[in-house]
Formats: C-alpha cells, sequence, structure tokens
C-alpha cells in the first residue's frame, strides 16, 4: 500500500508520502511515552510499597461503622457491646484477631456517639502494630484530622484556662472501649491518643490464659493513665468478651506469643478490602 501510494502520487496527493511518515514517527513517540509512562508507574509502585502503610477495616466493619454511628448509645454495657461484636465478627470473618474497639464521643452523662472503631488486623495486613485498639485510635485521629483528641469544644481555647477545671471543661470528651484490657503497645497508644477515658472488658489474664503475650503490663501503668487525667473502667461484660477469646483459642493463630516470634505473616492479597482507608507516606 505503502509503494503504490508513492508511485500512484500526483499533484492532488503530493502530501500522501508526507502524511504517512509524520503517521509513522506519531506512532513511533506514541509507543515510547507508552512504555516510559508504563516505567514510571511500575517504579511509582514500589516507591509507595515502600515509603507507604495503608490501614483498612474489612468491608463488614465498614457496614457497622456506618449502621452504628447513627445511633445514640447511653450506657457502658451499649459501647461495650459493639467491642465485643467487633472482636467476635473479626474471627468469624477471618479478617483478624479476636480484639475489638470502638471510640465514642461523650455528647451528655449519659449520650454518646460513635466516633471510629478498630478490629485487629495484624495477620491480615501483616503489621504488628495494627491492633484493635491503634487502628481505632489513628482511624480517629484522620476523621477528627487532628494528631490529638484532646480538640477544643468549639469556641472554645485549650490554652487559656480561667479555673482550676476550665482545661477539662474545655475539650471534647472522647472515650475508648476496648474488648480486652490493651497490651503494652496499646496502653502506651492510648496514653498518648488524648483521649478521656478507657473501659475495658476481657482481662489480660483472659488473653494471656490462651497463650498471647500482652508485654510489660501493670497497676502502675494504669496508674500513669489516671495521674494523666485519663479514666480507667475495666470488667464492663468481661465474661462475654473473655468468651470470644475463649472460642478463638481453640483453633486461631496466636501470633505474639513466645513459641511464634520467629512466625512471619503476609497478608492475603485475596482478601476484599474496603474502600475507606488511611495512607501514611513517610
Amino acid at each position: 500500500f505503502l509503494a503504490s501510494s508513492i508511485s500512484s502520487s500526483t499533484t492532488n496527493n503530493k502530501s500522501v508520502v508526507p502524511l504517512l511518515v509524520t503517521g509513522a514517527a506519531a506512532a513511533a513517540g506514541g509507543l515510547c511515552s507508552y512504555v516510559f509512562t508504563k516505567k514510571l508507574n511500575k517504579k511509582k509502585v514500589l516507591n509507595d510499597r515502600k515509603h507507604r502503610v495503608t490501614i483498612t477495616l474489612p468491608d463488614w466493619a465498614v457496614d457497622v461503622l456506618s449502621t452504628e454511628s447513627q445511633k445514640t448509645f447511653h450506657t457502658d454495657e451499649e459501647m461495650m457491646g459493639l467491642a465485643i461484636e467487633l472482636s467476635a465478627r473479626n474471627v468469624k470473618e477471618e479478617t483478624g484477631g479476636p480484639f475489638g474497639c470502638a471510640i465514642f464521643e461523650r455528647i451528655s452523662t449519659n449520650e454518646s456517639k460513635l466516633i471510629s472503631i478498630g478490629v485487629n488486623r495484624v495477620v491480615t495486613l501483616g503489621n504488628s502494630t495494627l491492633h484493635g485498639e491503634t487502628v481505632a485510635i489513628q482511624l480517629a485521629q484522620s476523621a477528627l484530622r487532628s494528631f490529638t483528641l484532646q480538640i477544643p469544644k468549639e469556641g472554645e481555647c485549650v490554652e487559656c484556662p480561667t479555673g482550676p477545671d476550665n482545661h477539662n471543661n474545655n475539650i471534647r470528651k472522647f472515650e475508648l472501649f476496648t474488648s480486652c484490657e490493651p497490651c503494652a503497645m496499646c496502653l502506651g497508644a492510648t496514653l498518648w491518643s488524648g483521649v478521656s477515658r478507657i473501659v475495658c472488658g476481657a482481662t489480660k489474664a483472659d488473653a494471656e490464659r490462651i497463650g498471647f503475650n500482652e508485654g510489660p503490663v501493670f497497676e502502675a501503668s494504669y496508674q500513669q493513665l489516671e495521674e494523666a487525667g485519663i479514666g480507667v473502667t475495666k470488667l464492663v461484660l468481661q465474661k462475654e468478651a473473655a468468651s470470644v477469646l475463649e472460642e478463638y483459642g481453640k483453633k486461631g493463630l496466636i501470633y505474639n506469643s513466645s513459641a511464634s516470634s520467629t512466625l512471619h505473616s503476609t497478608s492475603s492479597e485475596s482478601e476484599s478490602e474496603s474502600q475507606a482507608e488511611m495512607v501514611t507516606e513517610g
């Protein structure tokens, strides 16, 4: 076709050859651009893997958050019930360990609204720091766009108290409900999170009974929380919360026991993840 086009060129089709040459050059340029872009995209993906940490909730948990955030909670038992429900569902759906957490904002003496939830994602996302409490804290701070949950009430100033108790009166109250007493890491995260209160279900002994290593947590640890102004309440629905641990202990992976300290786990690429996620770059 190219040869016949050239040989039959007349005054009326003198532009055929230049057009063909131009078209070939454009095609070659497009191919080079495609290859170059593909290489850049591949490099970006590799860089993202090295420099990003993605925290996601399972799809079912996002549905729970959407539904429960429309409700008003009135008692510690109601709020702990949600944390325990999260822990049990996480085991049932095989999306993580037997620990659930929920953070509420205290609106009035007997009214609270759900802000965030967290479930254990250690094995499914291949990240030893993704316990229920740390997931809930990070997602709450992301949603509220604040590095701390000590957030001033609208129109209030935390740094300018007018009385000895004014500082506490000027900030919003966020309370962390966890299905089990925190491990050493999560207790430290709670201290720095800015929550005003922590409420626990099952005990450290309940978790250790099935093989989990909770780390160096002592009564003095909770005393330090209280000295920092964080209220501590324990044993709320303890039996219900402990039963989830007992069931998990029969067949679940105890990923941080001394016997499994050399265990190497990676996340399941086939797991259906939520579109609601927080990405941290660094």
